[in-house]
């Protein structure tokens, strides 16, 4: 089902990677997708309230500077990290690197949109944030995704999450943190203070 990213909305997003296969089991590819979201956040008008680097997907609780179109910045992100992640299999000794160009090549032959490499399955599963309620639940289940996956035992733990940020630890991403009780932010469809 193709969900389409309405303007000044915001969104619980998911990335997945093609077939589910684990990139993000090493530090120079997940670095990739931390550096491209701080890049985002800095240069592209992304806002990030909450996020998890799984290693096969990438969640966000996000929305975007007014007149900056968040399915842009979605779009942007996927095609330059897919690019950057293709790169780094290439020029890295990793185990697996044949098997993963394999998979990227094959995948990007059987796309309808002609890419030379594909990383990302297409679509973002975006789920509009309606109410408060239902943010408070996406960003917990955002930041339980490690320890439900039994790699943490506490959501702070784990480096790749917001989780950090909302437990006063430095985090790797810049996050806008919510707190309760959250206010209207302005922009329809989401909250902060």
């Amino acid at each position: 089902m193709k969900r389409n990213i309405k303007d000044d909305k915001s969104y619980f997003l998911t990335m997945t990677t093609i077939q589910w296969i684990d990139f993000f089991t090493r530090p120079n590819l997940k670095n990739v997708i931390v550096d491209s979201l701080n890049y985002a956040v800095e240069n592209k008008g992304l806002n990030i309230f909450a996020w998890v680097l799984m290693s096969n997907h990438l969640h966000l609780l996000a929305n975007t500077h007014d007149n900056v179109k968040l399915s842009d910045v979605v779009r942007d992100f996927k095609k330059f990290t897919c690019k950057k992640i293709v790169d780094e299999i290439i020029t890295q000794k990793d185990s697996r690197r044949d098997w993963l160009i394999d998979k990227i090549e094959f995948n990007a032959r059987i796309s309808p949109k002609n890419e030379m490499f594909k990383v990302w399955q297409d679509g973002n599963h975006a789920i509009e944030i309606y109410s408060e309620d239902f943010t408070w639940q996406k960003l917990n289940y955002i930041h339980q995704n490690p320890v439900r996956a039994q790699i943490v035992e506490k959501e702070e733990d784990y480096l790749h999450s917001s989780a950090r940020n909302y437990h006063g630890i430095p985090g790797l991403v810049k996050v806008e943190c919510l707190t309760p009780p959250v206010m209207h932010l302005g922009k329809p469809g989401f909250f902060r203070v």
